[in-house]
Parts: C-alpha cells; structure tokens; sequence
C-alpha cells in the first residue's frame, strides 16, 4: 500500500501531467503541460522536487513514448522508489 506522501506526490504528478499531449515522445513534450515550466516544483512529504530535478534524476528510467499521464506517473513514482527518495 502507498504511503501517504507517495498518494500526495502522486496526485500532484498526475494533476501536473493530466493536460500534456499524449503520447509524448521525450520530457520535452511534457514542459508546455506545466504550470510553472521546468521550475514546477513537486511535493513529496520533506522534499522538493523541481520538474528539472526530476527530469535529472529519473532520465536514464523513463520509457518514453507515454500514451498517458497514468503510466508516467507510475514510472516517476517507481523511479523514485528505486532512487531511495519514497
């Protein structure tokens, strides 16, 4: 079962993602989505994460083309798992 922040982060990714126009081919495609550019910055219980950061950190486990915000956002959250940040 997810941890509350892992829900919390996750519902801000999906609410962050939800409008980008799937499928998108690279993390390129997912900036005009975002409120606040590559500087979007995400919650996750006592650490921030801005969606550069993010980018950063998970590039070498993203598996673009995503056709939806769903299985971004899963593999964000598997991403971080493994990283050690969740």
């Amino acid at each position: 079962m997810p941890s509350e922040v892992e829900a919390e982060l996750r519902q801000e990714l999906t609410d962050a993602f939800k409008d980008a126009d799937y499928p998108v081919k690279n993390q390129m495609g997912l900036v005009p989505a975002l409120p606040n550019g590559p500087a979007t910055k995400f919650q996750a219980g006592d650490k921030q994460y801005s969606a550069m950061e993010l980018a950063t950190k998970l590039s070498g486990q993203a598996e673009f083309p995503y056709d939806n915000v769903d299985d971004l956002v899963d593999d964000i959250i598997a991403g971080l798992r493994e990283e050690g940040e969740l």
